[in-house]
């Protein structure tokens, strides 16, 4: 499917009308990619993420891009792994599905997602990535109004995660 792509990189040098934030709840900063988005897009992101009284696990929330090269920065929260027994499957979808949604709503023909949920909450690599997939697959096919929508990865493990499973392996 050409409206899926797959980059390796620093999502925060990535020119696009949305870049994701694997986000936690309050959506305020923290480590990994959600420190790196709020560290690149300067102080004013910050401050707009405070006015927008955090974010519930598995939906998403929209701010400018302030210093960044995307226009827009989509803050979703995923599930912290826990077994799989809490959801936690359906939660990271409607990451995705929600964060798509918010970007069509605001006529967005561009989004970028990091691997949401696989640092520190834990989330199984291959699995998280599956359902990356396959929600973003289904999604598309219903909204064709989204151009293009990216995957990036910053390492080689994930990249080739992705890669096979993109390519049908």
């Amino acid at each position: 499917m050409e409206r899926i792509q797959l980059l390796r990189g620093d999502i925060t040098e990535i020119k696009a009308d949305a870049i994701v934030n694997a986000a936690n709840s309050s959506l305020l900063g923290g480590g990994g990619v959600d420190g790196a988005i709020h560290r690149a897009a300067g102080p004013q992101l910050l401050a707009e993420c405070r006015k927008l009284n955090g974010c519930e696990t598995g939906q998403a929330k929209m701010t400018k891009g302030y210093d960044l090269p995307a226009k827009f920065v989509i803050h979703t929260v995923g599930p912290i792994w826990s077994g799989g027994e809490n959801n936690e499957a359906r939660l990271l979808g409607s990451c995705y599905s929600s964060s798509l949604s918010l970007a069509l709503s605001h006529g967005l023909k561009s989004i970028v997602f990091p691997n949401i949920s696989t640092g520190v909450y834990g989330y199984p690599k291959n699995e998280a990535a599956r359902i990356a997939i396959d929600t973003v697959k289904s999604w598309l096919y219903e909204h064709p109004e989204i151009l293009t929508v990216y995957f990036i990865v910053f390492d080689e493990e994930n990249f080739n995660i992705y890669h096979e499973i993109l390519q049908g392996r």
